[in-house]
């Protein structure tokens, strides 16, 4: 049976860099966040309509991920709670579909990656504030703590980031 791990947390975190390294030591696929490229493509400036299209594609590129895993592992480089966040954010609100397909979709375990590593900019991040960085780690520790899912803090150097990362995948599996 597949076991799914989203690697969630605050912008510039490293969790693309984690769910890299964790599905190349478990010889597995992983999935990107789509926001980004995404947003690469789009020729104006993002507005609230696109984050179904957003949400839709992160869903699909998932579940086509998911396909090729076959059994095992699937290590997500984000999910829905990013754009709920976002959202609320920006927006004030979330659209209850997006909502909805969080309800349903359910996962095995979260990595909460932390705030400790050094900003790196981006044209796409939004929030370098020391104060919005403090801010948004604690939103996604609430959304893991409220869960009901398993879920593990991720900190420190990369190599200690990895090996919290393996060790709370390792007990998933039993």
């Amino acid at each position: 049976m597949l076991k799914k791990v989203v690697i969630i947390g605050p912008e510039s975190t490293g969790k693309s860099t984690l769910s890299e390294a964790l599905a190349q030591h478990y010889q597995t696929p992983w999935v990107p966040e789509y926001a980004r490229g995404y947003l690469d493509r789009l020729q104006r400036p993002y507005g609230e309509e696109d984050l179904l299209q957003i949400a839709a594609g992160q869903l699909q590129t998932e579940d086509e991920a998911a396909a090729r895993a076959g059994g095992g592992l699937l290590f997500c480089d984000t999910d829905l709670y990013v754009i709920k966040v976002w959202s609320e954010h920006a927006y004030g609100q979330c659209d209850y579909r997006i909502l909805r397909r969080i309800a349903e979709r359910k996962y095995d375990l979260y990595l909460l990656t932390d705030i400790d590593i050094p900003w790196q900019d981006d044209p796409q991040r939004e929030h370098p504030e020391p104060e919005m960085r403090r801010y948004f780690h604690h939103v996604y520790r609430d959304i893991v703590i409220n869960s009901g899912t398993p879920w593990a803090g991720i900190r420190g150097s990369h190599r200690q980031r990895v090996r919290q990362a393996l060790k709370a995948v390792e007990r998933l599996r039993g």
